[in-house]
């Protein structure tokens, strides 16, 4: 395998390990099929930590007293403090699953529907009225894929902007429609979060743009992908070049971080594609890719769209034929740096 394949070659982010790592059970989506008990669960805390869509298929009685739906959010009050108190009039619960921004943010950039969030949420059973879970108290930011949560907490921020303060109330059927026993949450109950969202993966950089240096390749966005225009004769490889095109304002990569990107390859030479890995985010650890990647994108930040000229040696030493690009011609990317994680630090 040709070195510039390791940039390709990803590593896909295990969405469950995210949630395990914070205990946060009650807002991993539940999967059907499970037979492992209450009993055994409450009797190893971390073991249902690990393994949230356990403990959330074992079916338990439904709520005893009849509640009439309410129709929106007006009786819910939440107070505004930094670690706010949410009061809910129980025995409550709502007719459809809906969302309330509390907190606006200036901020651009809103969670797409896969992303990687981190938030403090506390959440409240709308037939009890008790808090059943939360970040908040545990001192603790939570970590996770919106892939792997529970559909009314998935709807509830998605779209809203990071840096808002929003309050979701769903239904059972969005929340845990067989109940979740460790919780004390029955099938059917409405649940309540109040949910502060920090921060976010990207869907496509954002941020300022930034003019390039004259000789290299024009850009410009045909259908969402990026395309290249290149002066004549192509452009020098001769060593790397690092041109930011938007800059984000996200984390900053670091010698051992993990990266999300998207990207396309043109020869240097020939302004051939060469290859494109637009369609989706990949992720892999930056100590894991070739030097060019490792040289160029160290320092930079997630949500910044960055120009790469990377040298054949730190890229494709043997070419690539079958896709035009000879041996000794050197490549440039373009990438969006999606999202930048730190290693996961040992519980």
């Amino acid at each position: 395998m040709p070195r510039a394949r390791m940039a390709l070659a990803v590593v896909v982010l295990p969405v469950l390990a995210l949630t395990a790592c914070f205990g946060d059970l009650v807002i991993a989506e539940p999967s059907a099929g499970n037979t492992d008990t209450a009993e055994a669960t409450a009797t190893s805390p971390h073991a249902t930590a690990s393994s949230p869509r356990a403990s959330a298929s074992s079916p338990t009685s439904p709520p005893t007293v009849s509640i009439t739906p309410s129709e929106n959010l007006d009786a819910i009050t939440v107070s505004d403090a930094d670690v706010p108190e949410v009061t809910v009039p129980a025995p409550w619960a709502i007719s459809s699953t809906q969302t309330k921004v509390l907190r606006d943010s200036n901020n651009p950039q809103v969670v797409g529907e896969k992303a990687r969030v981190t938030v403090n949420y506390v959440g409240v059973n709308g037939r009890t009225g008790a808090v059943f879970d939360s970040s908040f108290q545990r001192g603790q930011e939570a970590t996770f894929s919106l892939e792997g949560v529970i559909t009314g907490f998935k709807n509830g921020i998605t779209g809203q902007k990071v840096g808002s303060r929003v309050l979701i109330a769903m239904t059972g059927a969005d929340g845990y429609p067989q109940g979740n026993p460790q919780a004390g949450i029955q099938a059917g109950d409405s649940l309540v979060f109040v949910v502060d969202i920090i921060a976010a993966s990207y869907d496509e950089a954002l941020g300022e743009a930034v003019t390039p240096a004259a000789g290299l390749p024009t850009m410009t966005m045909t259908d969402g992908k990026p395309e290249l225009t290149f002066p004549e004769g192509g452009v020098n490889a001769d060593q790397l070049v690092v041109q930011p095109l938007i800059k984000g304002s996200g984390a900053e990569i670091a010698a051992d971080s993990t990266i999300s990107v998207k990207f396309r390859v043109w020869g240097a030479k020939s302004g051939k594609l060469i290859l494109d890995g637009w369609s989706g985010a990949q992720s892999s650890k930056l100590s894991a890719l070739i030097n060019g990647w490792k040289t160029g994108l160290l320092g930079q930040t997630a949500g910044s769209r960055v120009m790469l000229v990377v040298p054949a040696a730190d890229s494709y030493p043997n070419g690539e034929p079958s896709k035009g690009l000879e041996a000794g011609e050197g490549v440039v990317y373009v990438i969006d740096i999606l999202d930048v994680q730190a290693p996961q630090k040992e519980s």
